[in-house]
């Protein structure tokens, strides 16, 4: 199979091909008014700080928001969600093309209606990424997670052209109305879409401020996660300077209008479109961590060509440079977050990879607007360009896509815990021990391997988790770990992936004389 016919394989999925087509459209919308809003700021106040502000009422809201909308990504219905979600923004967007239309928008209203849509962007963000493997089959989910690659950088090339010729041709408060209409076709996609019922759970639905915490959990005890969200700190701290001063590169260094600014930003989706189709070829030979490295030296040059850039020839450069770097890294860090995530928590694992991603975004936003005051564009983008390299050197030793190999479907093969009687789910704590006899000489290896074992327990719910030897019998070994209540142990049982089910068959290879011993005991409670 070709390259190009195996890129297409998500969109012989009906579903798929629909609502990435409204999403695309919605996304071009969302283009044209970031176009318009980074414009609509230099005529208002053209200071270098509060035009870098329009970026950060933009990405602040996903920073501050993502992890709570990941977690009801994972509790509830996403479909109705996007419905309620998408319906809000396309109010809010038609509220601010008529407050531009009459004249009535100043530079504080702008960065309110933009941290307002940012906040309804930053609560879809997690389930729109988590509802893809409902779209298509497991085995076309890399190349639908990389066809909404392409759609977003197909919207970021022809969104921001497009609104820079609007704007100059229309007047400024036509991609705003755009903007606000466009969200129609994603709505209706997704009240026409009937997902396939996924596997149900019996248990309740997890509580909103426990399913934060576990999503914390998981990500504190789960090294390929770690691993990705800071190499992905580390990336966009620093290629947010040229994102941030781009409308005042075009505007004043350049000494271009609004078709230039849209041109420039049009010329990084190109790059990155462009990119795209070369990037299953280029990771198969470069693997995800160099794909960074690459990517990383490129937004530099990049970076470097903004600060030189006196004439329109130069900024194009370098914005084609700065896409096709773009893309190289955030799908290489993408995949590696989508791959070190089980189906439970995938929605607030993608959260907490678009609070690092914006996190960093808005921060270095506001960072290389003040930066620009002091030293110019032109020395902001060097210094940003030198401290992504370094970043890049601090952080290599966090291998991405260390998960990739891994089957995190669920395993279901803990056997249900015996009980005398029915338990409330509420109770708890909840102790759990595993009893193991382990030859003398295997005491190291068996340690070590359990070890392993001890983060999957802690991630999957225990709080606290340890191993004994018995001072009596050297051969006798005990694990224990503790979950919060009764109904988070039994939560933990539909946790369990294959992939763990493979170290737990590796200590248990270091048992002698039958098979380990289990046991569960609750905190004893009188009124019980």
């Amino acid at each position: 199979m070709s390259a190009t016919s195996d890129a297409l394989v998500p969109f012989r999925h009906r579903a798929f091909a629909v609502i990435w087509t409204a999403t695309v459209v919605s996304n071009i919308g969302t283009w044209m008014y970031n176009a318009g809003s980074g414009w609509l700021m230099t005529t208002l106040d053209a200071d270098p700080l509060m035009v870098s502000l329009v970026q950060v009422a933009a990405n602040l809201p996903l920073f501050l928001f993502a992890l709570p909308a990941g977690a009801l990504a994972d509790i509830v219905d996403r479909r109705r969600f996007l419905v309620l979600a998408e319906s809000a923004t396309t109010v809010v967007g038609l509220a601010m093309a008529l407050m531009v239309s009459l004249g009535r928008v100043g530079p504080v209203a702008l960065l309110a209606f933009t941290f307002v849509l940012g906040a309804l962007g930053a609560l879809t963000a997690p389930a729109w990424q988590s509802v893809v493997p409902a779209l298509v089959p497991r085995e076309a989910l890399p190349q639908a997670i990389a066809a909404n690659s392409v759609g977003i950088n197909v919207s970021r090339a022809v969104g921001p052209a497009l609104g820079g010729l609007i704007i100059g041709t229309a007047g400024i408060a036509t991609p705003f109305w755009i903007n606000g209409l466009s969200n129609g076709g994603v709505i209706g996609a997704l009240l026409w879409w009937r997902p396939i019922a996924r596997g149900q759970t019996r248990l309740p639905a997890e509580r909103f401020m426990a399913a934060m915490l576990a999503g914390l959990r998981y990500a504190r005890n789960s090294a390929p996660l770690r691993a990705t969200l800071g190499r992905a700190v580390a990336f966009f701290l620093f290629a947010s300077a040229y994102w941030a001063l781009l409308p005042l590169v075009a505007r004043h260094q350049v000494a271009g209008g609004p078709a230039l600014y849209g041109l420039l930003l049009g010329a990084i989706g190109l790059g990155a479109v462009g990119a795209a189709f070369a990037l299953p070829a280029a990771r198969a030979k470069l693997g995800g961590d160099r794909m960074v490295v690459a990517g990383t030296l490129g937004t530099a040059l990049a970076m470097g060509l903004y600060g030189l850039a006196h004439d329109a020839a130069v900024a194009l450069a370098a914005s084609l440079v700065a896409g096709a770097s773009w893309i190289a890294v955030l799908a290489s860090l993408n995949m590696s977050a989508q791959s070190s995530l089980p189906d439970w928590v995938r929605g607030r694992g993608l959260a907490l990879f678009v609070t690092a991603f914006f996190g960093a975004m808005t921060l270095g936003s506001a960072v290389w607007g003040e930066v620009a005051q002091w030293v110019g564009l032109a020395g902001a983008h060097y210094i940003a360009a030198a401290g992504a390299v370094a970043a890049m050197l601090a952080t290599r030793r966090w291998k991405l896509h260390a998960a990739a190999g891994l089957d995190l479907t669920p395993s279901m093969h803990w056997p249900a815990p015996v009980v005398a009687r029915e338990i409330e789910g509420d109770r708890g704590p909840v102790l759990v021990t595993v009893e193991y006899r382990v030859d003398r000489a295997d005491r190291e290896a068996f340690l070590a391997a359990l070890e392993h074992v001890g983060r999957e327990r802690r991630r999957d719910g225990a709080y606290a988790w340890g191993v004994f030897e018995d001072t009596a019998d050297e051969r006798r070994y005990v694990e224990t770990f503790m979950v919060e209540s009764w109904l988070e142990h039994l939560r933990q049982h539909e946790r369990v992936t294959r992939a763990d089910r493979a170290l737990e068959d590796t200590v248990r290879r270091f048992q002698r004389g039958g098979s380990v011993k289990i046991t569960h005991a609750i905190q004893a409670d009188r009124a019980a």
